[in-house]
């Protein structure tokens, strides 16, 4: 498991300190686990309060820590959304923010650690909610968070930033790949 650090986009203000990093592992033929972690001073970023686990809509708006995935080849890819508050929201594209209707059952159990300094998300992400999957081509994957700090503003984050401006869904920033033998 390599410890993957993520770069704040450069169009906008970032917090004078910190760090965001994400492990991406694969339990074959079950499920991917996924670990984020930020390091910074957090009394000057708005972390969401603890809720009732649900699947919510517009989680992207504050701090949240995300995923897209996709198979290579395929204009079709999934996002993940999971918010230090416990809660979750999952979606489906045919193509570039073409969202498709899709809704899962599935609870997410996200464990969150939380000091003065530190955040860590751990979340499961069982390859049943990975509609998309072919076992005989390469995962693309990105990983990305967003991080709201205490004035509203909000700065962006991720292995790779392929556009002038924030833009998670653009697939040339889905550069952590899985190869289809691992899963």
């Amino acid at each position: 498991m390599i410890n993957h650090i993520l770069t704040c986009h450069p169009a906008v203000d970032c917090p004078p300190e910190g760090q965001v990093s994400a492990t991406i592992k694969v339990l074959p033929a079950h499920s991917l686990v996924l670990s984020y972690c930020l390091q910074s001073n957090l009394h000057h970023l708005s972390i969401p309060e603890k809720q009732r686990p649900a699947s919510v809509d517009g989680l992207w708006k504050h701090t949240c820590f995300e995923v897209f995935i996709a198979i290579e080849g395929d204009s079709r890819y999934q996002e993940f959304n999971f918010s230090p508050s416990g809660q979750w929201a999952s979606y489906l594209f045919n193509d570039y923010r073409e969202r498709r209707d899709w809704h899962s059952d599935h609870v997410y159990a996200l464990n969150v650690e939380q000091t003065e300094t530190d955040l860590q998300l751990n979340v499961i992400i069982p390859f049943s909610e990975l509609p998309l999957i072919d076992n005989s081509k390469t995962l693309q994957i990105g990983l990305t968070a967003v991080l709201e700090a205490k004035d509203g503003s909000r700065s962006y984050w991720a292995l790779h930033h392929p556009a002038d401006e924030p833009d998670f869904h653009h697939r040339a920033g889905f550069v952590y790949t899985i190869e289809p033998h691992f899963f």
